[in-house]
């Protein structure tokens, strides 16, 4: 199908700092002829009549009556997010136009963040990661930092035993598999 046949859809713009991500441009350019706000409002009386559908990203571009008025083609507004509390639903409809979203998208990783941040807080990660991470320092006259992890949290853990004899020098280069999998 040329790109003249496939149905418009408006969008703020094509990647940037409030754009469309590209992967999803890309998506989208296979059912649709894409127009940035840039190119609509360069050419109105031309791009209004293409336009079928506004893709709102990240609550962008900002559907108004104006907008409405000017898109006399628009038959749907695709949210890209769960809620739709940016959109003015009532005067939406009141031009015939349906709205959409996507309920489900961040169900997996909203859970995640859930489940991450009441564990953080019952095993008080954040304060532990202070007492670690400041710099050298010494609590209750211990080092936090040491050479021989065997000496450290890791050997309370009875794990100290298969980091001897290791050089661990960074954490980007430090090998988990010899904690989790106790590989040396």
């Amino acid at each position: 199908m040329a790109e003249e046949e496939l149905p418009g859809v408006l969008i703020l713009d094509i990647g940037g700092t409030h754009g469309v991500l590209e992967d999803l441009a890309a998506l989208l350019k296979k059912h649709f002829h894409l127009i940035t706000m840039k190119e609509f409002l360069g050419n109105k009386e031309e791009m209004s009549k293409k336009i079928q559908s506004v893709f709102v990203f990240e609550c962008r571009p900002t559907i108004d009556r104006e907008l409405l008025k000017s898109l006399p083609n628009l038959k749907v507004i695709g949210n890209s997010g769960v809620g739709v509390d940016h959109l003015d639903l009532k005067m939406i409809s009141s031009f015939g136009v349906k709205v959409t979203n996507t309920p489900h998208a961040v169900a997996d990783p909203t859970a995640d963040i859930g489940m991450a941040l009441m564990l953080a807080s019952a095993r008080r990660l954040v304060e532990g990661n202070v007492l670690n991470f400041p710099g050298p320092s010494y609590f209750f006259g211990i080092p936090h930092f040491t050479d021989d992890l065997s000496e450290s949290i890791f050997g309370m853990l009875s794990q100290g035993k298969i980091f001897r004899g290791l050089n661990i020098s960074e954490a980007s280069t430090f090998p988990m598999s010899h904690f989790f999998l106790g590989q040396k």
